[in-house]
């Protein structure tokens, strides 16, 4: 009998692989009908949905391994990661998704968004205020007009599945939609910097590196505070922290 794996759990939801089978629950469905809708307009190899039946969906499993994972190693060659830009260029040019994505959000939104956090980070004594301050400075270059794009949302390197040198699929659409291409490169690239130029070749077009810079700030002073509260250690070596710390 296979055993029962929990990949992640935490109060909105819980993803279990059961062999090749992985069963996601989530409270909020209409994040799953993005997910689904998303993996069935996406141009990049996706999991195939085997049912679903509210609250789970059940998808199969991802041939290859993870490209790596934020705060560890890379498992993938330079080679993989800029078969990750091209294939994240290929998202990035396909037709627009019908709904905005959590790359989508407006400048006024972020902006407050952003803006309120910094203010808890160093009220609630999360971050010392120096290094908040210098961030919030960073993450203004992403606070700027854009071409929306068909974006995944959520394109952390453990999403990205790779044979060798080869994408063999990208998981977890649940935030996928219309939104900032440079938003999804700089998730990717989140904490390896040492491979944005690698994934920059195989994307293949001309980037502004402060706007994937200040999404790097941005990004990781917006979720500190929520990782912190749902069991996930943004201080660990590597991880959210260190990367507010690198932009000093």
């Amino acid at each position: 009998m296979d055993e029962v794996e929990v990949v992640v759990a935490h109060s909105e939801r819980a993803t279990l692989r059961v062999g090749d089978v992985f069963l996601k629950v989530d409270a909020d469905q209409a994040r799953v009908d993005v997910e689904v809708e998303a993996m069935s307009l996406a141009p990049v190899p996706t999991p195939k949905v085997l049912w679903r039946k509210p609250p789970v969906l059940a998808i199969t499993a991802l041939p290859g391994t993870k490209l790596g994972r934020l705060g560890g190693p890379s498992t993938g060659s330079s080679a993989a990661w800029a078969a990750a830009g091209a294939a994240i260029r290929k998202l990035h040019d396909a037709p627009l998704p019908p709904r905005t994505g959590r790359a989508g959000r407006s400048i006024e939104e972020l902006t407050k968004e952003l803006d309120d956090e910094c203010e808890l980070l160093v009220t609630n004594g999360l971050l010392p205020a120096d290094l908040v301050t210098r961030n919030r400075r960073v993450a203004e270059a992403a606070l700027r007009p854009w071409t929306p794009a068909f974006t995944h949302g959520d394109l952390q390197i453990a999403h990205v599945f790779v044979d060798g040198d080869e994408v063999t699929g990208v998981i977890d659409w649940s935030e996928a939609g219309q939104g900032d291409a440079l938003y999804d490169l700089a998730t990717f690239t989140l904490g390896h910097e040492e491979h944005l130029d690698d994934v920059l070749t195989g994307y293949g077009t001309d980037i502004d590196l402060d706007v994937i810079h200040a999404w790097w700030s941005l990004r990781s002073l917006l979720a500190v505070r929520w990782l912190t509260e749902h069991g996930f250690d943004p201080f660990a070596p590597g991880c959210e922290v260190d990367v507010l710390r690198s932009r000093m």
